[in-house]
């Protein structure tokens, strides 16, 4: 076998490893990788274990490949990893294609605590699709908005990218950040006026739901309870596992006695889960699992009331068994659990990576107004839950027309009845603080950016087209649409709408994302090229920072504890490998090995 056949062998079969292990973010090294050692880590495991299976592959890979093609130093691994994130790169800014795109950051510290900051990049591409792709994540010193700023700029001039081309900015509510006068909005606005920012809407509205929530004193009282909990139980694997065990034995009663259906996917193990502020829904479900473990949890908090060997801990499940069977929070697990189940559905629509604002706002509109129906008519449904709970469980059980008495000051005639306090002073209130909230937070809903938006919807046949509105949205993108374009956009706009409105391919769309995609499957972004210009510039603006949120999640799988040692550039490489795997999928043999090979001079050419 000659030399040339050994090395292509050799760097075919190991950039098989390669991808493996980049692809699933794996560490390649291991703790020991000595002779002696019997766990070399993945990387040698995996090209052991093929030159086992194959003989061929076994005379050109290990000590039988020549020594300076063995490819199995740490350098060498993160030479190859640099160089297939930088071909997934390269692709995505080719996706770009020059064309305009928004910026969405956020930053999170890493399990070295060392602050990264995240990038993301939301654009349409092609074929009309709206995408958003992560594209690197930059160790920063401090996060203020200044040396954010920087390190953005950095990353721009790296990768031949202008921040000309900037037509949308998505961030959360961190002052640094969406600060007025010297935010990161605030700097990149005085470069580029176009650059229009929105306040990512799913923190917007866990702010809302939580947040505002929490402001009654009630309420907050109820969460606090809440966390508790999760302390007292939570924090014990034995208490968790007692909790599992008594639900199991309740459900196999229920499918004994006919009250439990069984199937595929029910009855399924679960135990309670911690909220978290940026793990958005996660309050819902926190309280969904409380509801249907309660049985359970009590039966764990009494047995730790008695039996506990710390005496705090019994302490607070005294307390907290004390206020479980109270009215009190038996009507707020039932409010919240309404409140946040109406709003479920909404979070989860916002953190589509395709989402379009225009159908964001209208998703926003239609849950404020299920609030405003629920405030005129969820009382009887609510206290009905209330009373059917109470019943099941024994807890505490009010007649709503005699005389309130307030726990704070017990002998002092509150001169209210129970129904005016839980209707008038919770629910009617709560509602009102979530109502109110809805308007101040969502107040891009009213901006006349987003209100000329709402003339490209197709929904309905089009039925808000308005010309001047579309002409008035024209402007607000002046380094898109010259003088003499916008004139000759407002004379195309009635052939557009004429033409489209008698076109049956464009008779049910639901949003802008497949306004997009349909005219650029029919080929009219080519005979109406101004609109569609128009509409890929509001498909930039962005609705969440998701992207951004998953690339950190993803970071807690790549950058581990056993793995606190990793090189910001290798940290980044691995990052975009793991988390772009659908270009990272179209790397080839050859586009690897040429940059590789161009890195700098090697004593063996691959």
């Amino acid at each position: 076998m000659g030399l040339a056949t050994i090395c292509f062998l050799n760097s075919a079969q190991l950039k098989i490893k390669y991808v493996y292990l980049l692809r699933q973010g794996l560490p390649f090294r291991g703790h020991d990788e000595s002779t002696e050692s019997a766990n070399k880590g993945n990387f040698v495991e995996l090209v052991k274990y093929t030159a086992d299976q194959n003989e061929i592959v076994s005379k050109v890979v290990l000590d039988n490949a020549p020594k300076n093609n063995q490819m199995v130093s740490h350098k060498i691994h993160k030479d190859l990893a640099h160089c297939f994130a930088e071909e997934v790169t390269q692709s995505i800014i080719q996706e770009v294609d020059h064309g305009v795109f928004c910026l969405l950051v956020d930053e999170s510290a890493d399990v070295s605590t060392k602050e990264q900051v995240a990038v993301v990049f939301r654009f349409v591409d092609k074929k009309g699709i709206v995408k958003e792709r992560f594209t690197g994540i930059i160790h920063v010193q401090e996060t203020s908005s200044a040396s954010l700023k920087c390190a953005i700029d950095s990353f721009f001039a790296k990768h031949g990218l202008s921040m000309k081309k900037l037509r949308g900015q998505g961030y959360d509510g961190a002052s640094n950040m969406k600060g007025e006068f010297n935010g990161l909005r605030s700097l990149i606005l005085r470069e580029n006026s176009s650059a229009y920012y929105v306040h990512c809407f799913a923190h917007q509205l866990q702010l809302v739901v939580v947040g505002v929530a929490k402001k009654h004193f009630e309420v907050s009282d109820f969460f606090d309870k809440i966390y508790v909990l999760l302390n007292v139980v939570g924090a014990s694997c034995k208490r968790k596992d007692k909790i599992r065990e008594d639900q199991r034995k309740i459900i196999e009663e229920g499918v004994r006695e006919g009250k439990i259906k069984t199937g595929k996917g029910l009855n399924q193990e679960c135990s309670l889960q911690r909220p978290g502020n940026t793990r958005w829904g996660s309050h819902y479900k926190t309280l969904l699992r409380l509801a249907d473990l309660f049985t359970s949890i009590i039966k764990v908090l009494e047995y730790v009331e008695s039996d506990g060997l710390d005496g705090f801990k019994r302490c607070q499940a005294n307390g907290l068994l004390k206020y479980f069977h109270t009215f009190d929070f038996v009507f707020y697990l039932q409010l919240m659990l309404l409140l946040l189940g109406l709003t479920h559905n909404l979070s989860k629509a916002l953190q589509r990576k395709d989402q379009d604002i225009l159908n964001a706002m209208s998703l926003v509109k239609s849950t404020k107004q299920q609030l405003c129906k629920l405030r005129e008519n969820g009382w009887d449904s609510i206290i009905g839950k209330v009373n059917s709970f109470c019943k099941n469980n024994n807890t505490e059980l009010f007649i709503m027309e005699e005389e309130f008495v307030n726990p704070k000051r017990p002998r002092q005639r509150s001169n209210i009845t129970n129904l005016h306090h839980y209707q008038v002073e919770c629910f009617y209130t709560v509602l009102d603080m979530q109502i109110q909230e809805f308007n101040d937070r969502f107040d891009e809903i009213n901006t006349e950016l987003l209100g000329c938006t709402a003339s490209l919807s197709p929904t309905d046949s089009f039925h808000q087209f308005d010309q001047s509105k579309l002409v008035r949205l024209s402007e607000f993108y002046p380094e898109d649409f010259s003088s003499m374009e916008r004139i000759s956009f407002g004379h195309q706009l009635g052939i557009y709408i004429d033409n489209i409105s008698e076109d049956q391919r464009f008779a049910n769309l639901e949003g802008l994302g497949d306004l997009a995609r349909v005219m650029v499957e029919t080929k009219k972004h080519l005979s109406h090229p101004l609109v569609y210009r128009l509409l890929k510039l509001v498909l930039t603006l962005p609705v969440a920072t998701t992207t951004v949120e998953r690339s950190f999640s993803a970071m807690k799988i790549v950058k581990t504890t056993l793995r606190n040692r990793m090189g910001d550039e290798f940290l980044n490489d691995c990052m975009v490998c793991y988390t772009e795997k659908e270009h990272f999928d179209e790397v080839t043999n050859d586009m690897v090995i040429k940059r590789f090979q161009d890195m700098k001079d090697r004593r063996m050419t691959l």
